[in-house]
Formats: C-alpha cells, structure tokens, sequence
C-alpha cells in the first residue's frame, strides 16, 4: 500500500518534457484556503497532493525557484527557447 502513495519520482537531469508538466502541476495544484485548512485547488485533497510535490520537487531539481515560475520572465524565456527549438 505504500507504494500506491508513495510520490511520483524526479528524474535527474530534468527532461524539458518534465518540466514542463512540472510548472504546470505547480500552477494547477494551487493551495486554496478552506475553512478546514489548505486544500489542493484540483483535487480538494490537503495540500500539498501528490502533483503538487512532484512539481515542485522536478522544479526545484531543475534549478528554478517559485519566485521564477510566478514572474513574467519565465514564461518569456521558456517562449523563446521553444521558438529556437523549431528552427
């Protein structure tokens, strides 16, 4: 049974595909306050669930911060490595 609720795993280097599943998980799985406590804004589960750990275990392997995800320059940089990639 532990291994049904054990976290998903981090691969190290971080694959681009993983990350990018990684921000999103992040941004998705959201604490919310609820009368009760945080709960995951997703699956209404305590927070943090499954996704968001994983998240921001990737994230943090990969050398970024929340403060990264959060701004604008992250999104403008990851725009402009995806337009170097298809050229």
């Amino acid at each position: 049974m532990s291994a049904v609720l054990a976290d998903f795993p981090v691969l190290t280097p971080v694959p681009d595909e993983d990350l990018a599943l990684a921000v999103r998980a992040v941004r998705v799985h959201a604490p919310e306050t609820w009368p009760h406590g945080l709960l995951c804004r997703s699956e209404r589960v305590p927070y943090p669930c499954r996704l968001a750990r994983w998240g921001h275990a990737t994230v943090a392997a990969a050398g970024l911060t929340a403060e990264q995800l959060t701004g604008s320059t992250f999104r403008t940089e990851s725009r402009s490595e995806d337009k170097d990639r298809t050229r």
